[in-house]
């Protein structure tokens, strides 16, 4: 029995031996250094520091790639400036005096010149082609009577008889020529008695600056028995152009019943006149519109000048486009008629 007994408590030791909470270990220190003994014969070294550990260098992250500059876009062609459009009164000076050199050549010629003009002013290039539509036809299209005005024209207020003016003499009074204009216009006046009649033209007379053609023919055709109810006076105007602009001025703004003009003049004026009134009238009308005032008749007196010419013509067009110095020198022959190149 005692050996069983001695086997069960040495098993009950082992098991309290396990179960027991176990006591830390404590470890001693351990110098760093061991001294060594040192040799007497040998000298003091000074101690030396320990080296210190330069760390290792942490890893510096790769540096992002720097993102790539967006494309500057390459530089374009700086496109060349355009060129100023050139005033319509320049385009005007060119139709004209190309036609004036070289009639029906130059057809093609001013067909380019309007297309330059609508490129800047659409409304102007239909106005202008109109009117040179009006030059080309002018001889075959008007005829001028002698002595009086034709027959079919409205005997009311809407026809308008516009009596062209002549230089005066210097002490003012007015030449016979001026007269045998307005005969016509009498019989004229006569024949349509209910017309109104416009006598044009400023002071020409070099002696007495007071006189002006119109004023004079004005008190001509009342010693002839016109009522002066009838008569209009336009004198500010020294050319048939200016003519032309003075006389629709005052017509628009004070006589809105007449709507027909009837041209006279002397035989060898009677179609520039006619042609620069009409020019006029189309310049005043508004774009796509009739104008407002037609001219539907001329008369002139007989005379042995010949037709004004095309020069002439030319002159007249370019000063109601606005270019007076130039249509000065058309007027006095004095223009350079090879300004512009010779057409193929």
């Amino acid at each position: 029995m005692k050996r069983p007994i001695c086997w069960l408590l040495l098993g009950l030791a082992l098991f309290l031996c396990c179960c027991a909470p176990t006591a830390p270990v404590v470890e001693s220190p351990v110098p760093s250094v061991i001294p060594v003994p040192m040799d007497p014969a040998a000298p003091t070294a000074s101690p030396q520091p320990s080296p210190t550990v330069t760390p290792a260098p942490t890893d510096t992250p790769a540096p992002t790639d720097t993102p790539a500059p967006t494309d500057t876009p390459a530089p374009t062609d700086t496109p060349a400036p355009t060129p100023e459009p050139r005033p319509v009164g320049d385009i005007v000076e060119e139709m004209a005096v190309y036609y004036a050199r070289d009639g029906e050549r130059a057809t093609e010629k001013i067909a380019s010149l309007l297309e330059e003009m609508a490129e800047a002013d659409p409304a102007a290039a239909q106005k202008w082609s109109k009117i040179m539509d009006r030059w080309r036809t002018l001889e075959d299209r008007v005829k001028v009577d002698i002595g009086v005005l034709p027959d079919g024209l409205p005997d009311t207020n809407e026809l308008c008889i516009v009596v062209l003016g002549y230089q005066l003499n210097a002490n003012g009074t007015m030449k016979d020529h001026l007269k045998e204009r307005l005969k016509v216009a009498l019989k004229s006046a006569k024949k349509y008695p209910n017309a109104y009649i416009v006598c044009t033209g400023g002071g020409t007379a070099a002696k007495k600056k007071s006189a002006t053609e119109a004023g004079q023919m004005s008190t001509w055709l009342k010693q002839q028995g016109i009522n002066k109810k009838r008569i209009i006076v336009e004198k500010g105007s020294h050319t048939t152009a200016a003519n032309a602009r003075l006389t629709f001025a005052i017509l628009l703004r004070d006589h809105p019943e007449i709507k027909q003009i009837a041209i006279v003049s002397g035989d060898y004026h009677v179609r520039v006149g006619v042609l620069l009134f009409e020019a006029e009238a189309i310049l005043r009308a508004e774009p796509d519109a009739e104008p407002p005032i037609a001219v539907v008749a001329c008369a002139g007196c007989k005379t042995k000048t010949k037709e004004l010419s095309t020069q002439y013509r030319a002159g007249g067009l370019v000063e109601l486009a606005g270019n007076g110095k130039a249509a000065s020198a058309l007027y006095q022959n004095t223009y350079n008629m090879k300004k512009y190149p010779p057409l193929p």
